[in-house]
């Protein structure tokens, strides 16, 4: 059977909120989001069969566990998105427009996000938490599965239980995804990429993923659970690989650009200075150092052809853990052409002039990532000064 025909019944019966399990005991609250793009469906299949699991452990089950659809339509069609990329429209002015009842939203993706928001905030207003969001994907290309988070400690801390490479910086190259909305509220929130679109097994490593999670949050006895293969599910199929990578470079499709990925990479591949990648308008793409291709592009929507990553040494983890803990990023300001965005210190503005001479990783390791502000300045927000660390002191993973 493929994974198109296993999700038959997905497609034509078809709902906002998935499932939403309360249990006997205080706890906190988990919030699966699948389908996103609507050609990944497999976290919406796994999310069907996981209600199923959990209905029965009420009465063991200490917090909430909630799925959600994040774009019916798309799902329904089979299609990443009908108008819209959907995980590329959260911005800050976006949401709080639709909060305020000033948004008019003028296409379908639109109109899905206005639903799945409400449905996030009625969680939000109902459960007390703490929430942990986490975003159910797979990828056009073959690939290991893996974490992407947003680079705080927050997620740091909590992503590294998984048996799973993961991926920091992502929010310097997507404009407006769910989960870097969701961080700046200050949750944590990260993705999981299963496997390939049409892989079957994505379903399983969705599954195993979601179950493992309750566990390490705290929320259901491992003898309840078969959490154990899970893990080793997950380790498998990660070949190992476990250790904290960082994208450096991402090449970005312009508008109506002829862009074509190099047939035969695989997600985490090896890619050597010179040799080649894609094509654009015809033209040969060069990796330009040794590197990591990251998330090839191998279907036609989408405007990231692929990334590059490499991996952080242990050492610099620490340091940045170190200068973060001790509110280093003050001495940023006395650098001239940088200075505090607002008065809540969240954010830098830094001259570009001035960035050619500190290296990003600087920045970096300091919790700030940087996107353009206009021509001649960056913006380098911070993601430590969000996050809501004492609504996780008590959960087993902050020991």
């Amino acid at each position: 059977m493929t994974l198109e025909d296993s999700l038959v019944e997905t497609k034509t019966d078809h709902q906002r909120k998935l499932f939403s399990i309360q249990g006997d005991h205080d706890g906190p609250s988990i919030i699966f989001i699948a389908g996103m793009h609507g050609n990944e469906p497999s976290g919406v299949r796994a999310m069907q069969r996981l209600a199923g699991m959990i209905e029965p452990l009420k009465s063991s089950l200490k917090g909430a566990v909630h799925g959600l659809t994040g774009n019916i339509g798309a799902v329904q069609s089979g299609e990443r998105y009908l108008d819209t990329d959907l995980n590329r429209i959260w911005s800050v002015q976006r949401v709080a427009e639709i909060r305020q009842k000033k948004f008019v939203a003028l296409e379908r993706d639109e109109a899905e996000q206005v639903e799945l928001l409400q449905a996030i905030d009625e969680i939000l207003a109902s459960d007390s938490g703490p929430f942990y969001f986490m975003d159910l994907h797979t990828t056009s290309s073959d690939t290991i599965p893996f974490v992407v988070v947003n680079d705080s400690l927050l997620n740091r801390r909590y992503t590294r239980q998984y048996p799973l490479p993961i991926i920091l910086g992502i929010e310097e190259y997507l404009d407006g995804p769910l989960l870097s909305y969701i961080n700046e509220l200050g949750y944590v929130a990260f993705g999981f990429e299963a496997g390939q679109h049409e892989d079957p097994n994505s379903i399983d490593r969705h599954l195993a993923f979601a179950r493992l999670s309750i566990h390490l949050c705290g929320m259901l006895d491992e003898r309840l659970f078969p959490v154990r293969e899970d893990a080793q599910l997950l380790q498998e199929a990660s070949k190992g690989v476990t250790h904290f990578f960082e994208i450096f470079y991402r090449h970005r499709i312009a508008q109506g650009e002829n862009f074509a990925m190099y047939p035969g990479y695989v997600n985490f591949q090896r890619i050597s200075l010179g040799q080649q990648l894609a094509t654009s308008e015809g033209r040969p793409i060069y990796a330009d150092r040794n590197a990591r291709v990251f998330m090839p592009l191998y279907q036609t929507q989408g405007s990231e052809g692929f990334f590059a990553i490499r991996r952080i040494p242990s050492i610099f983890l620490k340091l940045s853990i170190l200068l973060r803990n001790s509110n280093a990023d003050r001495l940023l300001t006395w650098l001239p052409g940088v200075y505090w965005a607002s008065a809540s210190r969240e954010a830098l503005i830094v001259d570009r002039n001035v960035a050619r001479f500190f290296a990003k990783q600087i920045f970096h390791l300091l919790g700030y990532r940087s996107r353009r502000r206009d021509r001649d300045h960056y913006i380098m927000k911070n993601r430590e000064a969000a996050s809501r660390d004492e609504a996780y002191t008590d959960a087993p993973w902050m020991g």
